[in-house]
């Protein structure tokens, strides 16, 4: 079961808006973690590689300087199923290509600009999310 965890919950939004707002500030774009992972590979046609990057490893280097400031492991629960595992990353990577972004461009940045195309994204990953918990948990049995 999940546990409720609104105060944490709220420090990871303010801190993922926070960053957003901070990047549209700075490098005038919208936060859309797929886009930037996307184009760290050649060719790069913006010339932006660094901050791309530094975006990134910001991501990946997050839960490490949590260890380090709170002595505590970040909770995660992730499949060892590779197979499924390989499955949901196409499945991903192809939606946010189809969709035109991801959950943070269209959910976090998208939305706050009022954009309906954000909006219709957002609706249809959440749908998504909502239909495929409900399948894993309830009639799955996992």
């Amino acid at each position: 079961m999940t546990e409720f965890t609104p105060i944490a919950s709220t420090m990871g939004g303010v801190l993922v808006g926070l960053s957003a707002v901070l990047l549209m500030a700075w490098e005038g774009r919208i936060a859309g973690v797929s886009g930037i992972a996307g184009k760290l590979l050649p060719p790069y046609a913006d010339g932006a590689f660094l901050s791309r990057l530094g975006f990134i490893l910001g991501l990946v280097a997050a839960p490490l300087i949590y260890l380090l400031v709170t002595g505590n492991e970040t909770p995660q629960t992730v499949s060892s199923d590779m197979p499924l595992m390989a499955f949901a990353g196409l499945l991903v990577g192809f939606g946010s290509v189809y969709g035109n972004g991801c959950t943070s461009g269209h959910g976090v940045c998208g939305l706050s600009r009022l954009s309906i195309r954000s909006l219709v994204a957002t609706a249809t990953f959440m749908a998504t999310a909502f239909a495929t918990v409900f399948i894993v948990r309830h009639l799955l049995g996992a």
